[in-house]
């Protein structure tokens, strides 16, 4: 069975970015009980083309979208309004909570994942965060990774995505660290991810994958004191609200 949508609109969205090229599409809904976003969702779009992208995202075949699409050269498109619940999360949670769809708002990369992300591209990425930031509550902490929210079927934005250089431009976080000793177990880093909002029910094969892509992009290999380390940092500056946690 289909999900339900709003008509398709054609004029322009009631909340979205100056200068975006207007591509609704029809795969959208309202937000559910009355939430209005507080996070930022980052993904790729592994496809040969921001065009062959924006196609598949307006396509009600596919019943996938996003609010904004970067295409590598810098152009920006907008989908949805920023007001509507777009489709591009899926299942997931974060800091305790699901239906990141309604939680959050949606930008797809122009990029395969295996390549670096352009300069043009992380330019408009910049200036989008600033323009969408001016206008809801979203913390740095609340620009995530497709991977941050579903470890264990996601890897976008993926291994090349420049977060540290993100986070210099004033958007998203980057560990403070300090020395990493010792051996650090399994349980202890699992309860310091989730203290930043991990799904540990994922595992903690699964939840080191996602915190390595974004700060430690290159290292293999079992669990270390500089995990432990990035963990209990991200755990201390940016722990989650306990009441949304319970929500």
């Amino acid at each position: 069975m289909s999900r339900p949508r709003r008509p398709r609109p054609s004029s322009a969205p009631a909340q979205g970015a100056e200068g975006a090229i207007w591509h609704p599409s029809p795969n959208c809904g309202p937000r559910r009980d009355g939430i209005v976003p507080n996070l930022i969702v980052l993904h790729y779009t592994a496809m040969a083309s921001a065009e062959s992208a924006l196609e598949r995202l307006c396509s009600e075949l596919h019943e996938v979208s996003a609010h904004y699409l970067i295409g590598r050269d810098g152009t920006l498109w907008q989908l949805v309004d920023e007001e509507a619940r777009a489709w591009h999360a899926g299942a997931g949670e974060w800091g305790g909570s699901g239906d990141l769809n309604s939680r959050s708002i949606g930008i797809e990369l122009d990029n395969s994942g295996i390549v670096p992300f352009s300069h043009p591209l992380m330019t408009t990425l910049s200036l989008l965060l600033s323009n969408i930031r001016s206008r809801w509550d979203v913390p740095d902490h609340g620009i995530l990774a497709h991977s941050d929210f579903a470890p264990s079927r996601k890897a976008d934005p993926g291994r090349r995505f420049d977060w540290r250089g993100l986070a210099r431009a004033g958007h998203g976080v980057w560990p403070i660290l300090a020395d990493g000793k010792g051996s650090p177990t399994e349980t202890a880093f699992l309860e310091a991810a989730g203290r930043f909002g991990y799904p540990v029910g994922e595992g903690a094969e699964a939840v080191l994958g996602a915190l390595r892509q974004r700060f430690r992009p290159w290292t293999r290999g079992r669990l270390d004191a500089t995990d432990m380390a990035i963990a209990l940092d991200l755990a201390a500056r940016f722990p989650v609200d306990p009441v949304i946690r319970q929500a």
